[in-house]
């Protein structure tokens, strides 16, 4: 049996583990059960890989998106190791030639769907197979309160009751208290050792704007700090998914929709080009990427407030996953707020089940209105304390302003009291800034206390208190009403004067940092030296050639951390190739000449 490190070593290509992993993979060879939260990027897949191969038996990864099995397969192959899957895109004889590699004990990992995984015939298969262990990936998805609720994951405990010997490893990179809860009673883990690893990702930039024209703010940002690039667009909608994407491809941006209303096979190609060629940008709705694992998606723009933090941390954390610099950006409006309250309003979902997902959104209100760190408060949510400011969000790069809005928040407060409870921001700004028209002349709304004491404020700062008195739970969204507002208690002791507010001046658009400054379209990473940025563009068409020529995303061949090193190193020999970080003994076979050979080229002809 090859150690985990040897493993490690000749089949991945790195030379130390990371983080928790090695212990990870230690307790689950030892035969114990393992709950891991580990944020994306974080090497979660290594800490069931290496198991699988080292203990005896198939490892069974219980996977939910059919879609990325093919390119997880393909990688681990490329590396040495026996990988297969079993989902509806093989016909009856491929997965009964699965199924007897599986039987003849020839897979080190077999990845199978939750759905597939718990029908009679794989489950009798495995009964009668040797199993190493079983992966749970992406656990949250057993969280009835999450957005990827999958109901197959709640029966996985099945596994526990038929193998109780064979331990279980569940693993995902976004739970907050009341997920990891879940994910520990229903898949019966509740003696599992716990590893939690810190959920900062120190790479993401994080930025939210307010949204003013989204889809020119959302331009601006691609061409002046992401040209080129790799990118992901939420939107809350199929019908804006459709209209953003057409919309950036006639701005010249290479872009595809993608959400569960399109043609599946169609779907399909979007995700397949977006993983194997360079410089697309996906827009979608919360229906893509889960389990992407394309490390260089360099941007995640949400032109769509998120429903809750969990949901904006994992939607987010698809950018960078290679550690390199990433934007996490976002546009925000009050209209958000309301459009998401209502819909939730409107849910079939239990009393129980609305007040979590309210708490969540204003948490998500919370994280947009703060004039702290975001990062302190993204971290806070998941239990995680940071010492001090990142200086990597909008509001550490450039103060935030405050001022004393008490007299104006009891203004607006009044108004919403005057005028019956049951109007919107836009109304009531009218009404504060004594715009009268004839619905308001008909409500008699022009001749309240309130009609025109706002005037020292602009309709954009109106707009800006009402908006933080949501987000402070001082005014709550009638949903009955189309988003009127009322009261809520909160504000009785503010109206009274036995409470001061502070709100946040809403900042000017920061300008980019030095990182962000704009770069052509064919320019390697800022760190590499500008006289090997030829060699660099030269490993880069010899990885897509290559990946090409055997169907896999261009990543799966080589990262691009492992391309920086051969820029910055030169190696000389097979031997120094062999030293290079992704560079495992199977990829050195496979690929290290033809690297070796670019290398040693561009040294001759310039060094």
């Amino acid at each position: 049996m090859d150690s985990p490190q040897d493993i490690l070593q000749t089949r991945f290509g790195y030379s130390r583990f990371q983080g928790q992993q090695e212990a990870i993979i230690r307790h689950v060879m030892a035969g114990g059960d393992a709950l891991v939260l580990m944020p994306t990027g974080g090497g979660k897949s290594i800490c069931y890989q290496i198991p699988s191969v080292a203990r005896d038996g198939v490892g069974v990864v219980v996977s939910p998106l059919i879609a990325l099995m093919q390119d997880q397969v393909d990688a681990l192959r490329l590396a040495g190791i026996n990988a297969d899957f079993i989902n509806s895109s093989l016909d009856a004889a491929g997965i009964r030639a699965v199924e007897g590699r599986v039987a003849a004990g020839q897979i080190d990992l077999l990845y199978v769907a939750p759905e597939r995984l718990l029908t009679d015939r794989v489950l009798n298969l495995l009964g009668n197979a040797r199993i190493a262990l079983f992966a749970i990936d992406e656990a949250h998805c057993v969280s009835q309160w999450g957005h990827d609720f999958r109901p197959e994951y709640l029966k996985l405990s099945v596994l526990h009751d038929r193998f109780p010997a064979v331990p279980r490893i569940a693993l995902t990179a976004t739970a907050d208290g009341i997920t990891r809860n879940e994910i520990i009673t229903k898949l019966g883990l509740e003696n599992a050792g716990q590893f939690i690893a810190s959920f900062d990702r120190p790479n993401i930039r994080y930025r939210v704007v307010l949204k003013q024209n989204p889809r020119q703010q959302l331009l601006k940002f691609i061409q002046s700090e992401h040209p080129g690039d790799s990118g992901i667009v939420y939107c809350l909608s199929r019908k804006r998914v459709d209209a953003v994407a057409e919309w950036l491809n006639g701005q010249g941006i290479a872009a595809l929709a993608y959400h569960a209303g399109m043609d599946p096979d169609q779907r399909l190609r979007h995700q397949r080009r977006f993983l194997r060629e360079e410089g697309v940008v996906v827009v979608a709705t919360i229906a893509f990427g889960m389990g992407i694992d394309k490390p260089n998606v360099r941007f995640v723009a949400h032109l769509d407030l998120p429903k809750s933090l969990e949901a904006y941390y994992q939607e987010t954390g698809r950018a960078g996953r290679d550690g390199e610099p990433a934007d996490a950006w976002m546009t925000y409006s009050l209209a958000d707020v309301v459009a998401l309250r209502q819909m939730l309003g409107t849910s079939d979902g239990s009393e129980e089940f609305k007040r979590v997902q309210q708490r969540r959104l204003e948490t998500m209100l919370g994280y947009c209105e703060t004039v702290g760190c975001r990062r302190k408060v993204l971290l806070g949510y998941f239990g995680e304390e940071l010492e001090r400011p990142c200086g990597n969000c909008d509001t550490c790069l450039e103060t935030v302003e405050t001022w004393d809005g008490t007299v104006a928040a009891q203004k607006a407060l009044s108004c919403v009291y005057r005028t019956g409870q049951r109007f919107g921001g836009e109304y009531l700004c009218d009404v504060l800034l004594g715009s009268a028209d004839d619905r308001m002349r008909r409500f008699g709304h022009d001749r309240v206390s309130t009609f025109g004491i706002g005037r020292e404020l602009s309709r954009k700062e109106w707009k800006s208190v009402f908006r933080q008195l949501v987000a402070g739970g001082y005014l709550a969204v009638d949903m009955a009403r189309k988003g009127g507002f009322f009261l809520t208690p909160r504000s009785r002791p503010l109206l009274k004067g036995e409470e001061t507010l502070m709100l946040r001046r809403d900042p000017t658009p920061i300008k980019p940092g030095p990182r962000a400054a704009p770069r052509s379209k064919a320019a390697g990473p800022a760190d590499i030296d500008p006289a090997r940025s030829d060699l660099w563009d030269q490993l880069r068409a010899l990885r897509l050639s290559i990946a090409k020529e055997q169907g896999v995303p261009p990543y799966v061949v080589f990262h691009d951390r492992t391309l920086r090193e051969m820029v910055d190193v030169l190696p000389r020999t097979l031997d120094d190739m062999g030293l290079i970080s992704g560079v495992g003994a199977k990829k050195l076979e496979r690929y290290g000449e033809r690297f070796l050979e670019v290398v040693t080229a561009f040294a001759g002809s310039n060094l």
